[in-house]
């Protein structure tokens, strides 16, 4: 092990989406155990600074592994399709008219029932953009189709945040 592999290698997992959030704590638990810097404090400074790494290393990679949309957007750039969300906007056209409708549906809400119904939505359409990546990524192996649905989901997520900051306005 060293600190370039990747985060899968790392954690000694599958190179894939699915995975299971319980292995993943008690791998982190254990990385972190065998590289906290106080079990090197007779070994020096030195030695104390390279666990001290190690310790952001394995943080940083338990992160990205344990969050979905991290996680899918990781494997699609290891996997020569990096998600470049910031100048790459394509979205399938249906998606597009969904996303338009959500916005107006939560636009127009005016009582906590209105938005909970767009919640709803949000929340089974997050579910099945998860199911599509995992399909995707781990049965077909096509990162680009995957990439597509990784912004789609980046932009569930911030409509999340929308979607809670009506149901704050509305003084839930």
């Amino acid at each position: 092990m060293n600190l370039q592999d990747n985060d899968f290698v790392l954690f000694g997992v599958p190179e894939r989406f699915a995975q299971d959030g319980a292995v993943l704590d008690a791998r982190w638990k254990e990385l972190q155990r065998e590289a906290h810097p106080d079990r090197f404090a007779a070994q020096g400074a030195a030695a104390q600074r390279v666990a001290m790494q190690w310790s952001v290393r394995i943080n940083e990679a338990y992160k990205r592994l344990k969050n979905p949309l991290k996680r899918a957007a990781y494997l699609c750039e290891l996997r020569g399709t990096p998600i470049d969300a910031e100048r790459n906007t394509a979205m399938p056209p249906q998606f597009l008219i969904e996303q338009m409708e959500w916005r107006e549906a939560l636009e127009e809400a005016s009582s906590e029932a209105d938005v909970n119904a767009v919640d709803a939505q949000l929340r089974a359409a997050r579910a099945r953009t998860l199911a599509d990546i995992e399909h995707l990524l781990d049965t077909e192996g096509d990162a680009r189709a995957a990439a597509e649905q990784v912004r789609a989901l980046m932009f569930l997520d911030r409509f999340a945040h929308d979607v809670e900051a009506r149901f704050e306005q509305l003084g839930q």
